[in-house]
């Protein structure tokens, strides 16, 4: 696989962000999205080997869409310059969360967790989990492996809401709405195809208890439907 496409056909589309551009090179797209859905499919057999939930997963089903809501955005560019995508065992949906991964020239990241905070019950029950299940928390985000690598990341309310201890030892961590992971990383790893997988695969499984923990929290959520 051609990571190194990839890149170069990103960096393209973010300086000739039209759509003009972005038809006119509809096959330098098309390579790229093939060499990243074949990135995809190496990655979720590693996964595999600690994670088995994820492999019944095609990386087509797993991508999301280049073009942008502009709708409210004072940004009127139509496409987000980025191959992106989650893997877990349903799939790129929110919850359950799982691994996800963005190519995006000079943004690059691996990331986990929750990051979809606009679900209030799920905000919720990840807070009532954290408030019932502190010392487990603690121990996974304080584990030296895990804290070497991530910080806990998410939106966050200035006070703890209503309904939880203000002097809770978790306190700071109920006031977010969302707790996810983000790993930097750089173009120049993404040339080395065989080293980047076997990093990815390692932050994966070091993050792994981290997802387990949320996805312990989420049990039984519901996706809200659209109306």
């Amino acid at each position: 696989m051609n990571t190194e496409s990839i890149l170069h056909y990103l960096t393209e589309l973010r300086e000739n962000n039209n759509r003009e551009w972005y038809h006119a090179h509809k096959a330098e797209y098309q390579k790229a999205n093939a060499g990243f859905e074949e990135l995809l499919f190496a990655l979720i057999l590693k996964i595999g080997e600690f994670d088995s939930s994820v492999l019944h997963n095609e990386p087509k089903n797993l991508t999301f869409k280049m073009m942008r809501d502009t709708r409210f955005s004072h940004d009127k560019s139509p496409y987000n310059p980025a191959f992106r995508a989650h893997i877990s065992s349903m799939g790129k949906l929110p919850i359950p969360v799982g691994y996800y991964l963005m190519i995006k020239p000079g943004e690059s990241f691996l990331g986990g967790g929750l990051f979809a905070d606009m679900f209030k019950d799920a905000t919720t029950m990840v807070r009532n989990y954290i408030a019932k299940h502190g010392k487990e928390w603690e121990d996974i985000i304080h584990n030296p492996e895990f804290a070497k690598h991530f910080t806990v990341r998410g939106t966050a309310l200035k006070n703890v809401p209503a309904g939880y201890e203000k002097e809770h030892p978790q306190a700071e961590f109920l006031k977010y709405k969302s707790w996810f992971l983000e790993y930097p990383v750089k173009d120049s790893e993404l040339l080395d195809v065989d080293a980047f997988l076997l990093r990815a695969t390692e932050l994966f499984r070091i993050m792994k208890p981290f997802n387990d923990y949320l996805n312990k929290a989420l049990e039984g959520f519901q996706m809200p439907e659209r109306g």
